[in-house]
């Protein structure tokens, strides 16, 4: 038996001292290993620990001002509660107890007596006992609950009676632990964030600057995250800027910009719910709560081993965190797993997720508060906390991931929807893509969304200049209307019948969703699209039927496995499952449509306004073999117009009118009329084309009011007339004799010729020759003049190492090691040749080798040059090269002659293979080093020495040697003491250098003598238009039909004498292009005369 404390006989009546005589219920024991007297109190609700017990660092929760009541209606205030390990007795228990100033240590109550079960004793010894309505100790319900609950159970008891606003206060005081007003960080243990980046190397970057008016701020921002838990000082080798964006409000969002570490982080391919089908499953309920998680993403730890990788930097000091942070990649993946996990079996039966925001559903109260419960109990386990002011709890209406959610159906959200109302014109198409992107989000509840904003689409093409005009404006302000008054769309059913009704139309396809519920149709969804250019040629039949395939492909997951109706204003559709010996496409679409059980209808356009009527013609079968002959015959030749010129009716007064509008034609046209030819007097005062005129007098004449020339043949056994042009139409003639189809495009004669056949005018001939000499599509061909080869430019080097080339030579056929390609490296002075077999050309792989393999023989050259490879533009090959110091030059592109010594030893790389190899050509990898001893131990055309001499000032030893022994001269030099050795090495080796750099000096001049024989004088100046030769390869075309000349461009700088930088136009990426693919570009002058 416990043995009383020695204390003054009272006793305590629900928290009230009332002095007696009495010693009883008072026992020794220990409070968290603490010794402690407890007084045991059965008129006490709660169990209460004296403040003086409570040390600092034990862990309180805060519940606010509750009040504990006596008897006599005076209150004790309680702010905090604790968790407590009593040891009293054989009991040895964690007991939750109220922090109070009390007189004795700690008091035990009714709730303490009910965990260890000592309420079947009373009923042992007094029998069951009485239910009775219990006065109220608290005065309403929302005294039960702790002051942070107040403000979430006063906004969501609104609509609950009083017998439900008990309960739902009892919830809250239940899951208070649940709730957090504060920051949470790292603790929950279920999942932590892993950062896979293989083996990439750590990343850093320099810190950002920090405005100086914002130090302060930061400085906080940095010292309560670090007081909070959520990042550490750091030493980690990575490190990423930290950027600073102000809010509405004026206060600064701190982010790190994760970019680089994103890029090189193998991505986690866990799926996000779509919300579509998150919101068709909330059908069939009427109450619903969502929650919100606090700190989000910072309730999460990041594994310990990638803490470093999210290192960064204010500009001060080196900081990592200790929780997932925002702007990781796979943070959305890693906390949906989370989530699913936590709730896992209750997803989709009570409650839905999509991140961190959850949305509970039920048919009743009761439902409601029994999944509530459900949910909580699971992230209790979990320790995640949920933020009370962004919950919503028994509400029959909800936001929901932007949408509003009823028992009606689920709408758009108006407070998004109003910023809509007042979107500003956008005067950019990046402004234009913003507001798309957000009306995009809420197209299923706008009917014919794609055709309404057509207009505004097609702007945002890259090719497309921004002009906004009046059909824009139009689409706009219909867009803003529909948006904000859209439809509620119902949630579907399981057991009601879906109606599908589509239409087509010349721009787009759309089709309506419906189901019949309690008697009414109410709309599911909407979609549409835009036709593309090849389905706009569809007849109309063709149309409707793409509708009625692409509608139902877009509603897949609603009509799948289950029976409905389409409805369709086009008669033809009625026996689509009827027709047979179909084939291309239409066989495919009705093949696809085969999985699905339905039964088509027709409807009268007038009855099919949901889905937009139509103005039709029936097609002459559904088959439409014509239809179809006409696309084949559509897609394989384009219609161009050609113009004519036609000499009736109206037309003769037009060319009446323009001879007479010309005055070098009117004075000539009014003297024939008149029968006087105008005096040379008046003629030389005017033009050239006058004077010719009036030189032709005999031979012009008038018919029909219109001026011609007649032309007789040299025999005089024929003639015909030829009409004078006026100035104003020579371009029209000259586009119809050369630019159009029956022109042809030819040259100056057969272009002349024809025009000589039907008009005349005085500069004929010069005009032609211009036009033709311009003529864009003729030179995009056939290339311009003044194309050809530039004067050729020396780089001669003075010394071994000093510039090297390097290229890949392959794909060649796999050898049994997996060889597949050979890295070929030439020195361009001692022409000493390495060459590695590779499996791959990766980046990595070509650095590797070429550390490994050549700088750790050779040495670090000078300077290396290559072509513009992806592996040798890769970031880590330029980094590498900016460690080692090397300078890093490449070719230009389609230029390959400026790396022409390690192209040229390709050639003979292949044709020493060739003779060597087996017929299988798998073991051409074997004979490299054979082909390298032979090469560097001959004799180079350009240095006169052989590359080993060059590099070693001595003959490599061949086996040939064997046969007769070393050579002399090594005989003799060995035989030398060491210093001498060594200085004669040195001596013959700058004489054999010296003698190379003159003789590669001289042979450098012979070539470039020969080569600049057929070269052109280059001449292009800053701000020049140019033509671009620029050959590429299109899948599906010939060759042979492409245009290689592009233009024009324009010359942006002049970065040597044969190296151009130019560009098309300000919105045109710049090249960097050698002269050799320029010529100039001429303008056409022909309207300026």
């Amino acid at each position: 038996m416990l043995n009383p404390p020695d204390v003054k006989q009272t006793y305590l009546l629900n928290v009230r001292r009332i002095k007696t005589n009495v010693n009883y219920f008072y026992y020794k024991g220990k409070v968290d290993g603490k010794e402690c007297s407890f007084k045991v109190d059965t008129g006490s609700d709660v169990s209460i620990l004296n403040r003086k017990l409570v040390d600092n660092e034990m862990k309180k929760i805060r519940i606010g001002n509750l009040n504990l009541k006596y008897p006599t209606g005076e209150r004790v205030p309680v702010e905090f509660e604790i968790e407590v390990k009593v040891e009293i007795g054989r009991y040895s228990i964690v007991v939750p107890m109220f922090i109070a100033d009390i007189n004795d240590d700690c008091l035990l109550g009714a709730d303490f007596l009910k965990i260890i079960n000592l309420e079947k004793v009373f009923e042992t010894a007094f029998g069951t006992p009485e239910l009775i309505k219990e006065v109220a100790r608290i005065k309403d319900s929302s005294e039960k609950i702790p002051v942070s609950l107040k403000e979430l159970f006063n906004e969501n008891s609104r609509n609950l009676d009083s017998s439900e606003k008990d309960i739902f206060a009892d919830f809250l005081r239940e899951f208070r632990d649940v709730f957090s007003e504060d920051i949470v960080a790292g603790n929950c243990n279920v999942v932590e964030h892993v950062i896979n980046v293989q083996d990439s190397l750590p990343i850093k970057q320099a810190p950002r600057r920090i405005p100086i008016q914002m130090r302060g701020e930061v400085d906080k921002i940095i010292e309560d995250m670090r007081t909070q838990g959520v990042i550490e000082e750091s030493q980690s080798p990575w490190i990423s800027p930290a950027v600073l964006v102000r809010k509405k409000d004026g206060t600064i969002r701190f982010c790190v910009d994760f970019r680089k570490l994103n890029a090189v982080t193998i991505k986690d391919s866990y799926p996000l719910p779509r919300i579509d089908d998150i919101l068709d499953q909330l059908a069939g309920n009427y109450w619903f709560s969502t929650l919100d998680l606090k700190s989000g993403y910072w309730q999460l730890k990041i594994r310990p081993e990638d803490k470093e990788k999210t290192a960064f930097s204010i500009g001060r000091g080196l900081w990592h965190f200790t929780v997932m942070p925002f702007g990781l990649c796979n943070a959305p993946a890693t906390f949906e797993r989370l989530m699913e996990r936590v709730l896992r079996n209750l997803i989709s039966k009570i409650c839905l997720v999509y991140l961190d925001d959850v949305i509970i559903f039920g048919k009743s109260f009761a439902e409601m508060i029994e999944n509530l419960r459900k949910v909580f109990l699971r992230l209790r386990e979990a320790n995640l906390k949920i933020n009370p002011k962004k919950c919503v709890l028994f509400g029959k209406e909800v936001k929901y991931l932007g949408h509003i959610v009823s028992a009606e159906g689920v709408t758009t959200d108006f407070e998004k929807i109003a910023a809509v109302r007042e979107w500003p014109v956008p005067h950019t198409k990046k402004q234009l893509r913003s507001f798309l992107g957000f009306c995009s989000y809420y197209r299923k509840f706008v009917k014919d969304f794609s055709s309404l904003a057509k207009p505004l689409y097609a702007l945002t093409e890259n090719q497309i200049k921004f002009v906004w005009g009046e059909e824009c404006q139009k689409a706009f302000e219909k867009l803003k209307l529909m948006l904000s008054s859209s439809p509620v769309l119902s949630f579907p059913k399981e057991e009601d019948e879906f109606v599908l009704d589509t239409d087509a139309s010349n721009i787009g396809i759309g089709a309506v969703l419906s189901q019949k519920q309690d008697g009414q149709e109410k709309v599911i969804a909407y979609f549409s699209r835009v036709l593309s250019k090849a389905e706009r040629n569809y007849c109309v039949t063709r149309r409707e039927l793409l509708a009625i395939v692409d509608s139902i492909k877009s509603f897949r997951h609603y009509l799948l496995g289950r029976k409905f109706l389409i409805r369709t204003d086009h008669v033809s559709l009625q026996w689509l499952m009827s027709f047979r010996d179909l084939e291309g496409q239409l066989a495919r679409w009705l093949e696809r449509l085969q999985q699905y059980e339905f039964k088509i209808i027709h409807r009268k356009g007038i009855s099919h306004k949901n889905a937009d009527g139509l103005s039709r013609r029936l097609c002459e079968s559904f088959g439409c073999g014509y239809c179809a002959k006409v696309e084949r015959k559509c897609a394989e030749e384009s219609e161009k117009a050609v113009a004519r010129i036609v000499f009736e009716g109206e037309d003769l007064r037009e060319w009446r009118r323009a001879q007479e509008e010309d005055p070098s034609i009117s004075i000539i046209l009014h003297g024939k009329e008149a029968g006087v030819r105008p005096p040379r007097s008046e003629i030389v005062a005017r033009d050239v084309s006058a004077q010719l005129y009036w030189s032709y007098w005999d031979a012009l004449v008038v018919k029909e009011g219109i001026l011609y020339k007649n032309w007789e043949a040299p025999n005089l056994k024929f003639s015909f007339l030829q009409l004078v042009v006026p100035r104003k139409r020579v371009k029209e003639i000259l586009q119809e004799t050369h630019d159009s189809p029956t022109g042809g495009h030819f040259g100056i004669n057969k272009t002349l010729e024809k025009i000589r056949k039907r008009f005349f005018w005085a500069t004929c001939k010069q005009d032609v020759e211009e036009w033709c000499r311009t003529c864009e599509v003729c030179i995009s061909k056939k290339g311009p003049l003044g194309k050809g080869k530039s004067p050729l430019q020396i780089y001669n080097v003075g010394a071994p190492l000093e510039r090297v080339q390097m290229d890949i030579l392959g794909p060649l056929p796999s050898t049994k090691f997996g060889n597949r390609f050979l890295l070929v490296i030439v020195d361009c002075f001692t022409k000493w040749v390495e060459a590695f077999p590779l499996k791959n050309i990766r980046a990595k792989t070509v650095a590797e080798v070429f550390v490994s393999q050549f700088i750790s023989r050779h040495g670090v050259p000078t300077e290396v040059h290559t072509d513009q490879g992806k592996n040798f533009e890769s970031r880590l090959f330029s980094e590498l090269m900016g460690l080692l110091g090397i300078k890093k030059t490449r070719t230009t592109p389609l230029h390959p002659q400026s790396d022409g010594q390690v192209e040229r030893q390709h050639q003979t790389i292949t044709n020493y293979l060739a003779k060597y190899i087996a017929e299988n050509q798998k073991d051409w990898d074997r004979w490299v080093p054979m082909f390298l001893l032979a090469y560097r131990s001959s004799k180079h055309e350009t240095t006169g020495i052989t590359p080993a001499e060059l590099y070693f000032a001595r003959d490599l030893r061949l086996p040939v040697d064997l046969l007769r022994g070393g050579p002399s001269k090594l005989c003799e030099r060995e035989s030398l003491p060491g210093g001498n050795f060594v200085k004669n090495l040195k001596e013959k080796l700058e004489e054999i250098h010296s003698c190379v750099r003159e003789r590669i000096s001289l042979k450098s001049f012979q070539m470039k003598t020969r080569y600049d024989r057929g070269a052109r004088e280059v001449l292009f100046q800053e701000g020049q238009r140019v033509w671009f030769y620029n050959p590429r390869r299109f899948k599906g075309k010939a060759p042979k039909l492409q245009s290689n000349w592009e233009g024009p461009f324009r010359i942006i700088k002049k970065l040597n004498d044969v190296v151009f930088c130019i560009q098309k136009t300000s919105k045109h990426k710049k090249k960097i292009v050698h002269a050799d693919r320029l010529a100039p570009f001429f303008e056409r002058e022909l309207e300026n005369r």
